[in-house]
């Protein structure tokens, strides 16, 4: 047998035990998941009660039945499967980053190591922060804004006509009433929780880009104009049509780019 075919058969070898040892740790990141999910199925009704608080306390405040209701025998079951998946996966994310560091850590220098450890225990923190933001701040105004949408424009026009409001239910107008669906506002929130779940991942981002020298906080002080534009594009993509929610999704982007200029700054 020649060098080369020696060589070739030596550098196999390594590629084969890391394919298996990646196959390994997948089937615990899977298994961990799975466990994840049939476990907190349990605890899917109180995480649904809670998610939408915000919906029954503004529900409660406009005097207005707080009920939800589903328009499909399954509906119900799938919107607690759906709240498992996701808390199943938040329970698990801890096995699963640490499958993911085993296989990544051996191939990084000690260097390496340092800088990317803060970052892992950096971002589910800054996740959770975003979370209870939108869940305590910002969906309690935009279901405000939402439900009371529709008593809210009669009222102005009667203001500016002069006339006096009656509400919809005092007079012969035809009612609207809020009738929500189980699936819809879970929808809602999980897309407040979501969206500022991950926009709080900003510093995250682009302190590791400064990092790894792809910015420097010179450039992202030239680009805050663009920047600008991209976050209030963002707020409008990932938040409901309502100015509140936006401008409130702005500010909080806008002021994370900034602490993540002094972030790229000092790293």
């Amino acid at each position: 047998m020649s060098q080369a075919e020696d060589d070739l058969e030596d550098s196999a070898a390594p590629v084969v035990e890391h394919l298996a040892e990646l196959r390994t740790r997948r089937i615990r990141s899977v298994i961990a998941l799975i466990a994840g999910i049939v476990v907190m199925f349990v605890f899917a009704e109180p995480a649904y009660q809670f998610i939408l608080e915000p919906l029954r306390a503004i529900l409660e405040e406009l005097n207005m039945p707080t009920q939800i209701v589903y328009n499909a025998p399954q509906e119900y079951f799938f919107v607690l499967v759906r709240i498992s998946v996701i808390m199943g996966f938040a329970v698990s994310f801890p096995v699963i980053a640490h499958q993911l560091w085993s296989f990544v850590a051996p191939g990084l220098y000690r260097s390496e190591k340092n800088a990317f450890l803060p970052f892992i225990f950096a971002s589910p923190f800054l996740f959770l922060l975003g979370a209870s933001f939108a869940h305590f701040v910002v969906t309690p105004l935009a279901m405000r804004f939402f439900i009371g949408f529709a008593d809210a424009i009669p009222a102005m026009a009667a203001f500016l006509t002069g006339q006096e409001y009656t509400p919809s239910e005092a007079s012969n107008e035809l009612q609207t009433t809020f009738l929500g669906t189980a699936k819809d506002s879970l929808d809602l929130s999980l897309k407040f929780i979501f969206a500022f779940g991950l926009c709080f991942q900003l510093p995250v981002v682009l302190t590791l880009m400064g990092k790894a020298g792809l910015v420097t906080s010179e450039g992202l002080g030239n680009v805050r104009k663009w920047a600008v534009v991209a976050i209030l594009t963002l707020a409008a993509l990932v938040t409901p049509p309502d100015v509140i929610t936006q401008v409130i999704l702005f500010t909080v982007v806008y002021g994370l780019y900034e602490i993540s200029i002094q972030l790229v700054r000092w790293v």
